[in-house]
């Protein structure tokens, strides 16, 4: 598969120069203690003089990620819990692989925005804005080489509607940025929200709120 070199250029710039959002929190709580040595708002540093190339390179985006699964998509990481060197450095980037169909569904990432390229394939893309803005939806058809941005926290997706497979890979301007699929956290939450929230929240009938807690929902990262 080849990649366009003119858009990976576009996406390192952009990675470079656009995206240092840290510090803000890198997890979604820190409560204080007085121990330092169990958690911190990030990770603690490895030893300058023990750091070496290797901790500077990630390898995961080598292989296509595997996208036989419910939503026909699959998400790789390279976050610092996968890629070390990224600790202090406020950006992270992903590997989104997508089979003819699939969908990398409505998702928000709370601690960064996206900025994601198409290598390969066609994506129909887009985003909700904040109630304020009174729920706006932003939607565009991208194509090899196109460049589109999520900004944070918004609700965004991406689905291929192409007949063959799509790649794209994303820069966030987190180490850390988070990810919360909307339909997981809402209906799959452990413990499950009362069905009277939910009831009331969608305004549907409960035998519509318990079939959709009772389904598996299947997380592509």
């Amino acid at each position: 598969m080849k990649f366009l070199p003119t858009s990976l250029l576009i996406l390192a710039l952009a990675t470079a120069t656009a995206f240092a959002f840290d510090p803000s929190p890198l997890q979604d709580f820190c409560v204080a203690i007085n121990d330092p040595e169990v958690f911190v708002n990030g990770k603690f540093c490895k030893d300058p003089k023990q750091v070496t190339a290797d901790d500077f390179l990630f390898k995961g985006f080598r292989y296509p990620g595997n996208t036989v699964n419910p939503l026909g998509s699959k998400v790789t990481p390279a976050f610092v819990d996968q890629f070390p060197g990224l600790n202090t450095l406020g950006i992270s980037m992903a590997r989104i692989d997508f089979a003819p169909g699939g969908l990398n569904p409505p998702h928000t990432h709370p601690r960064g925005t996206e900025i994601l390229v198409v290598a390969e394939g066609t994506l129909l893309v887009g985003f909700v804005t904040s109630n304020q803005l009174n729920n706006t939806f932003f939607t565009k058809v991208l194509y090899k080489g196109d460049v589109f941005v999520f900004p944070i926290g918004l609700i965004h997706f991406q689905l291929n509607i192409g007949k063959t497979p799509t790649l794209a890979f994303a820069a966030l301007s987190s180490q850390n940025p988070g990810v919360i699929t909307i339909a997981n956290a809402v209906f799959g939450s452990k413990p499950p929200i009362s069905a009277d929230v939910l009831t009331k929240a969608f305004q549907v009938d409960k035998k519509v709120v318990d079939y959709l807690q009772a389904q598996f929902w299947y997380d592509n990262n």
